[in-house]
C-alpha cells in the first residue's frame, strides 16, 4: 500500500533498455522480449508506460544510436519520456510529477542496469513512497565480473532475491515474473 495519497494507479517503467546500455546483456534478448511483453499487458489494461533514457556526455548522447530504445520495443508517443543523468529515475528529473499527474503510487520496474539504474530506482521509489514490484526475467545487466563484480546471473539472482523479501513501513516491494505479471 503506497504512502502516497490518492495514487492508486499503477504504472510500468522501462528503465534505460537503449542499443549502448542493453548491448551484450545478460539474456539481453529474452529480458527485451519479456519487457515487451509486460509493455503490452499494460497497455491492454490501460496501464500508463513510462519510458526512461540515460543521457551523458560520453556514451549515450541524445538523439545518436546508442542513446535510443531497443528496436524491438516501440514507445508511443503519447507515453511519458523521461531523461535522465544519475542512476536513480527520480534524481533531477520529472519522473515524480510525471508519475503524480498519472495518480500513479505503485511501479512495475523492468530494464537495465540491474545493478546501478534498477537498484537505484528500485530504492529511489520506496523510499518516497511508491510500492515497487521489479519484474524478475525483465531486467539484465553487463558482464563486470573483471572488475570483481559476480557474474551477471548472480547480479541478477540477488537482486531478485533481496527485492523479493525487501519492505517498509506501508509500502510494499517484491518480484513478479512476467508469466505472472497481471494488470487490474
Amino acid at each position: 500500500m503506497t504512502t502516497l495519497e490518492n495514487r492508486p494507479k499503477t504504472a510500468v517503467l522501462v528503465i534505460d533498455v537503449q542499443n549502448g546500455v542493453v548491448d551484450g546483456g545478460y539474456q539481453r534478448d529474452q529480458v527485451v522480449a519479456n519487457i515487451d511483453v509486460v509493455v503490452g499487458r499494460a497497455r491492454d489494461a490501460g496501464v500508463p508506460v513510462v519510458w526512461i533514457q540515460h543521457n551523458d556526455t560520453r556514451d549515450l548522447i541524445a538523439g545518436e544510436e546508442p542513446w535510443k530504445i531497443v528496436p524491438e520495443l516501440d514507445p508511443r508517443d503519447e507515453e511519458p519520456n523521461v531523461q535522465k543523468a544519475y542512476p536513480d529515475s527520480f534524481e533531477d528529473t520529472d519522473l515524480e510529477k510525471v508519475l503524480a499527474g498519472l495518480g500513479v503510487g505503485k511501479l512495475v520496474v523492468t530494464g537495465a542496469q540491474t545493478d546501478v539504474c534498477i537498484r537505484s530506482t528500485l530504492h529511489g521509489a520506496v523510499v518516497r513512497g511508491y510500492d515497487a514490484l521489479l519484474v524478475s526475467d525483465a531486467h539484465t545487466t553487463e558482464d563486470n565480473s573483471s572488475y570483481g563484480a559476480p557474474t551477471p546471473d548472480l547480479v541478477v539472482a540477488h537482486t531478485n532475491l533481496y527485492w523479493q523479501y525487501h519492505e517498509a513501513p506501508g509500502r510494499t516491494a517484491g518480484t513478479v515474473t512476467t508469466a505472472d505479471v497481471a494488470f487490474g
